[in-house]
């Protein structure tokens, strides 16, 4: 449903007013949960969806224009949430389907804290990384976008965004092998 005024409640949200956000959330959260939920079939799930969303258009809105539509806006952010839960799914199951191919003993359980303790690791990483260089590298692994995507959508040249995602990825990297050398360290010596 198409809210009054349009460009007056994007230039709202994009100066920081939270009542004009609130107007977004009640035109839109119930369709955002339904659409969740028949793909995730999880309420829970759907709720999360819908935090989600609304989380990351807030974070976003200084990239939004005078000429931003908030439905088309929203059900993107939407579509690429859900398809993000279905690739951690799928990640998660291959991982799982490994872990059980490999071993039938005790060490499938500790192997599933350790990825589950990394995966934590990489996302307080990622909260780590400058405001823009997290958002493009979001857009990019976690929503699927490509470079170009990236650009047109950030309104920034393409290099800027393949330098920030190779920066994110060398940040990411170094962080992980000072956690996997800690880890390495406790199991060696303690």
């Amino acid at each position: 449903m198409p809210l009054k005024n349009e460009e007056e409640l994007v230039r709202n949200i994009k100066e920081g007013n939270k009542t004009a956000l609130d107007l977004v959330y009640y035109g839109y959260h119930k369709r955002i949960f339904a659409f969740a939920f028949s793909y995730l079939k999880r309420e829970e799930d759907a709720m999360d969806v819908v935090h989600d969303v609304f989380l990351k258009f807030w974070e976003n809105r200084p990239n939004l224009s005078a000429e931003s539509k908030i439905e088309p806006l929203i059900f993107t952010i939407t579509r690429n949430t859900v398809l993000s839960i279905f690739r951690k799914n799928t990640s998660r199951q291959k991982y799982l389907s490994y872990l059980g191919s490999q071993s039938t003993d005790d060490s499938t359980t500790e192997k599933m804290v350790d990825y589950d303790l990394l995966n934590e690791k990489v996302e307080s990483l990622i909260a780590q990384l400058p405001a823009q260089r997290r958002a493009i590298y979001t857009l990019s692994r976690h929503s699927g976008l490509s470079n170009k995507e990236i650009s047109a959508r950030l309104n920034i040249a393409e290099k800027t965004v393949e330098d920030n995602i190779t920066k994110a990825l060398v940040y990411l990297r170094k962080g992980v092998k000072g956690a996997m050398e800690a880890k390495l360290f406790l199991y060696l010596f303690l």
